[in-house]
Order: structure tokens, then sequence, then C-alpha cells
């Protein structure tokens, strides 16, 4: 490092970035009197849908609710296999689990941690109606060679987009490619509506029932009824749900998304200053972006080559907690939980390049308003730690 750097306040892992102009946009929506789910809803969604290029975006209280209208839209249920990744978070198997479908999880790539397309196809069943691709951190899954094997084979893709908004792969944007894409915009995420999510997909089928799913199964939601031009009469056509977002959010979200572009700019150059200060440390492999893929960044996590240190990945967390710098891990393998080993029969050694990606990644602090200070700061203290510690 050119300078010695210091850290008096605790570097947190992640930071949402919100203006001015949404908080001003917020405080209106609650001024108007309409607070859930009308004009300002109405208008992220069609903000979005224009963004991402996609035909339908039906905005959701979360990311989890957008995948299980999803699922729930497309008829999947039980006596259904779903294929998905193990290295995500609980949420992605929940949803197949309520729609009485069983989750089968399969090994990841140890390139980007996402979903080995041949550990798919070696997984695909009679039973088999879904694969589920999970892009880990931001980064795409082997889209195009999914969406062959569901071809090949007569299955939905459902893709799970918490980390990706504003990922693109081969050009096309995420949220355009697989039968049905859910995105979230949880606090920590490239964009946040506080909690929230949104459901896209092109096909009109798939649109219309979980717009009706969404609101408890009404055929009218409640803005057109209570507008001058409503009826009070509505129909109640499925057992849906409460999944709608509210115009609180919605007028966050816009705002958000207006800023988009700018937070992805942000988060790759101080991706690429993390890369830059860590490429030459041969215990840490840093993440790599595809050529033919635009990253989102919305993570950036290392590798770490515990054979090579005399500390293990918790121990290396517990030192950089030390040093004031917050860290995470994405994820703990789903096989591994006591639910899903106990109930689907999953052991250790199932998912061997899962086990091993899980053993050593750490995911460093990254959000739009760290400075290059803080990300030298924290890459010091990697290298500090890994030279401490290494065999």
């Amino acid at each position: 490092m050119e300078k010695e750097l210091t850290q008096t306040d605790f570097l947190p892992f992640c930071k949402p970035d919100i203006s001015e102009d949404a908080i001003a946009a917020v405080a209106q929506v609650l001024r108007s009197g309409w607070l859930t789910a009308g004009p300002k809803t109405a208008e992220f969604e069609q903000r979005f849908r224009e963004h991402i290029g996609c035909r339908h975006a039906i905005a959701t209280s979360s990311g989890t609710a957008a995948l299980h209208l999803a699922i729930a839209a497309l008829g999947i249920g039980e006596g259904d296999e779903v294929i998905t990744s193990s290295l995500t978070f609980c949420a992605t198997a929940h949803v197949i689990v309520h729609e009485r479908a069983t989750p089968v999880f399969v090994d990841v790539r140890a390139s980007d941690y996402n979903i080995d397309p041949d550990a798919v196809r070696a997984r695909i069943t009679p039973r088999t109606k879904a694969v589920m691709p999970v892009h880990i951190a931001g980064h795409s899954c082997a889209m195009p060679e999914i969406m062959e094997l569901a071809r090949e084979h007569n299955l939905c893709v459902v893709e799970d987009a918490a980390h990706a908004v504003g990922t693109r792969c081969h050009d096309r944007s995420i949220g355009t490619i697989g039968d049905a894409t859910a995105f979230s915009f949880y606090a920590t995420k490239n964009i946040t509506t506080a909690e929230g999510g949104m459901l896209t997909t092109n096909d009109d089928g798939i649109a219309e029932r979980a717009r009706l799913l969404s609101q408890h199964g009404i055929d009218r939601d409640a803005w057109h009824r209570t507008t001058e031009h409503g009826s009070w009469y509505y129909e109640v056509r499925a057992a849906g749900y409460k999944y709608n977002m509210s115009d609180v959010q919605a007028a966050l979200g816009l705002d958000q998304l207006n800023r988009l572009e700018d937070f992805i700019a942000k988060r790759g150059q101080l991706a690429a200053r993390y890369t830059e200060r860590l490429r030459d440390v041969p215990e840490i492999t840093t993440p790599k972006e595809a050529p033919e893929l635009r990253h989102a960044w919305h993570l950036y996590i290392i590798a770490l080559d515990t054979d090579a240190l005399s500390i293990n990945r918790n121990q290396f967390i517990a030192a950089l907690q030390e040093r004031k710098i917050g860290t995470s891990v994405h994820f703990i393998p789903l096989h591994l939980q006591p639910y899903y080993r106990d109930a689907y029969g999953y052991q250790p050694g199932d998912l061997p390049v899962t086990e091993s990606v899980y053993e050593g990644i750490v995911s460093l602090p990254l959000y739009t308003q760290m400075t290059n200070d803080d990300v030298d700061y924290v890459a010091q203290a990697v290298c500090e730690v890994v030279t401490r510690h290494r065999k």
C-alpha cells in the first residue's frame, strides 16, 4: 500500500444510499392520502418494465413474494421437482416447498458460484417441472445453456435475480430471459424499497395469474375499486396472497431506479479497485466478470485458500471485525441446513463443489457510499491478516 490507513469507526458490510429527493418523494406520498398500491406503484412497474425491457412487471412486498408468485403462477405443485442451487438464501427453496413441490439441489461452478448446467442436466427426471437459477452476487448464470436445457426437456425457467437488478447476459437484461424472474429490493440490495420486490415476465398468462394471486385472488385491486370510476363489487377467483407493494415503497423505488446505472458504475469501480489491490495475494481468489456479461456487483466475494493459512474462514472474519470491518458469507448451503437435510435426506458430501466453495468465501464491504480509502483500508487489512497467518 502507498500509505498507512487507519479506521476509527466501524465500516459496515452494507449501507443503503437514500437521496433527499427520495425522502421528499416518500413524504409527498404520505401527505397524499393514498399509501397502499396505487399510482406510484403503477408508475414504478411501468418504469421498471421499460428499464429492463420486459413485457410485464408486477411490484410485490418482497423478493420472496415475487418468487412465490412465479412458482404459483406457473402451476408448479405437489409431485413436481424444481432444480436449483444450494448456495443461496433459504427463500429460494422455501417458495418451492410452500407450493408442495420438491427442491432438488445441485452443485455450482467453482468459477462463479452459479448453478452448473451439467449438474442440472444430470438431475432432470420425469418429475422435473422447472429450473431455478440464482444469479449470485450480480453475476449472471449460464443462461444460454440453461435455456437450451429447458427447451430440450420442456421445463420452465424461474430466475432468482435477488442480486441481479441491472445484470446482463449476452446483451439481454436479466428479467427478460426466463419464463419469470424475481428481483429483490431489500435494504441491502443494489436498489431498495426497504422491503419489496418485482416479478417480470414476457408471458401474458403468467402475468395475469401472478397479478391475480398478488391481491388475494381478487379480480380488481383496491385502487380501481375506490376511485371515482371504480365499483364496490369484486370477485375472488383464487386463494391468493397479500403480496402487493405500497406507494410509499414505490416512491422510494422510483428514485432508486433513476440512480441504478450510477450505482452499478460506482460498485464496478470499487470492485475493480478491490481486485487491483488483492489480485497478487496467492491465498485469495478474487471474483471475475465474464466479457459477455455485465456484473451488477451486488457483492464482492473473495475465496480464501484456507489450506495455505493457519486460520480458518471464521477466524479470518473475526480478525477483520477486530479491525472494524463488517463482512458476511453468501451463503450457508441449504442442503446442510437442518430443515432441508432432515426433510429431504441430504448429507455433507452430496454437493462437493458447493461445500468447498462455502468453506472459503467471504463477502467484503461493498456499497456506493464507500470511498477509495475505505476499499484500500479493507484490502490492506485482508493482506495483513493473510500475511500474518500464511503457512
